[in-house]
């Protein structure tokens, strides 16, 4: 897909499907050759983002096929274009429709010039029966071409091709009508074998190249949304150190290298690189659709199946490596949340400033009480509704020292009440300082007692 342009940047391929009769197909690909007119090139924005279009070829018979063309196409398009609104109804009702998707327009000029063309044959447009627009754009182009709209009858809703048939037959041998309008093909020769009068409703060259326009961007924006960068941070519960159950180091080392294999395995599998950022995390740096194909959330299954270990994972996207991570970090913590049992009546206990009691028999034991206290206090103290403290800060807060803070710190990422950030980059030597985001959200702060 991709290949480096003359000043360097890399190229993008934006495939977009076009789906509608032989006919149509090939009209739009001709207005999408680059020397065709300039109004169907790519915009400087997307031309400097390295994006190279590709149009790929759908037809049909009757609009009817277009689902079935659709799912021929499965995942090679990042965009689908629809010569009308009906095969896009069809398409959505099939369930078969996996990207951006849109239509070209009918209304406007191609309805204004259909309008003409029934004038010239001696019709009276003003009592016709038309399909596949919409009511308010049918109504415009009638009152902007001096018409009344009282004499015409719309079948707004996407309908089998007899059905349609019907509905213009009726209308036309009950003498309210003088002309059917009509988008679909099958329709048209239904109806001119019945010898009802049809003008038929065509997009013109510039609306073709307008909504060819329209899908490219579409397209544009689906590749450079599945290209963006992803981190997911994986916390394996199994390796989390515990002065209550302690696990002997080697036994520990040894899971530390079955996970990172593991994953380091299935990252290939989607491109994707692993590292290691703690005695019991990993992270995963690759871009969205690539970790789309890791299953939901990525990797836990495989996890589960292969290693018998279960997994936790975040995700997160940013402007940077760095804000992507905290994301992840973030959605991290919020998952390990939602899955905490009994901590809304904890946690009123604890506001109300009793002794609080295990939420289940043998869930909270009096470390995690006491982590819980702590988490408490600190939030109190702080102001921030996601507040990020150190050991100095917290050792100022509860009034105690350094250490004593610092053991209290990992107490609270032992319990899974508190989150270690990545380190700040400084410029002078030495250690640097370790900052924890406070899982405040545990306390369930703003929910009622």
């Amino acid at each position: 897909m991709a290949g480096m342009s003359a000043h360097g940047r890399i190229e993008r391929e934006v495939r977009v499907g076009i789906v509608g009769p032989r006919e149509l197909v090939e009209r739009a690909m001709l207005s999408g050759l680059p020397g065709a007119s300039a109004a169907a090139a790519l915009q400087p924005a997307e031309a400097e983002l390295g994006l190279q279009r590709r149009l790929v070829m759908a037809p049909y018979v009757s609009e009817h096929e277009a689902a079935e063309k659709v799912a021929r196409l499965g995942g090679s398009v990042s965009a689908l274009l629809f010569a009308s609104r009906v095969p896009l109804d069809y398409a959505r009702r099939a369930g078969v429709i996996g990207c951006p998707a849109t239509c070209i327009q009918l209304g406007g000029t191609p309805l204004y010039a259909a309008l003409q063309r029934a004038r010239l044959d001696g019709r009276q447009p003003g009592e016709a029966s038309f399909d596949g627009l919409g009511r308010a754009e049918l109504d415009t182009a009638l009152r902007d071409t001096g018409l009344t709209t009282g004499g015409a009858h719309l079948h707004e809703q996407t309908a089998s091709a007899s059905a349609i048939t019907s509905f213009h037959d009726r209308l036309w041998r009950l003498g309210q009508t003088t002309v059917a309008f009509t988008c679909m093909e099958q329709v048209a020769a239904r109806l001119l074998a019945a010898g009802v009068p049809v003008v038929r409703l065509r997009p013109t060259d510039r609306s073709i190249r307008s909504a060819l326009q329209v899908a490219t961007l579409l397209a544009s924006h689906q590749v450079l949304s599945e290209s963006q960068l992803v981190v997911a941070v994986v916390e394996v519960p199994a390796l989390r150190h515990s002065t209550r159950r302690p696990t002997p180091r080697h036994t520990r080392e040894e899971l530390q290298l079955t996970v990172h294999r593991f994953l380091v395995r299935e990252a290939q599998r989607v491109q994707a690189t692993v590292s290691r950022v703690g005695e019991h995390a990993f992270l995963i740096l690759t871009t969205r659709r690539s970790l789309a194909a890791a299953g939901d959330p990525p990797f836990a299954a495989a996890a589960r199946a292969s290693l018998g270990v279960d997994i936790h994972v975040g995700v997160g996207t940013g402007r940077s490596e760095h804000e992507a991570e905290a994301h992840a970090r973030l959605a991290l913590s919020r998952s390990a949340q939602a899955e905490l049992p009994g901590m809304a009546e904890f946690t009123r206990q604890l506001q109300e400033g009793g002794i609080p009691a295990a939420p289940r028999p043998g869930t909270d034991s009096l470390s995690r009480i006491r982590a819980l206290e702590t988490l408490s206090r600190l939030a109190k103290l702080t102001a921030d509704a996601a507040p990020v403290v150190d050991a100095e800060l917290t050792g100022r807060l509860l009034s105690v020292t350094p250490r004593t803070a610092r053991r209290q710190l990992r107490a609270l990422v032992d319990e899974g009440l508190a989150l270690p950030l990545p380190p700040a980059r400084q410029q002078h030597p030495g250690r640097p300082r370790l900052a924890y985001r406070l899982i405040v959200e545990k306390l369930e702060r703003r929910a009622a007692p």
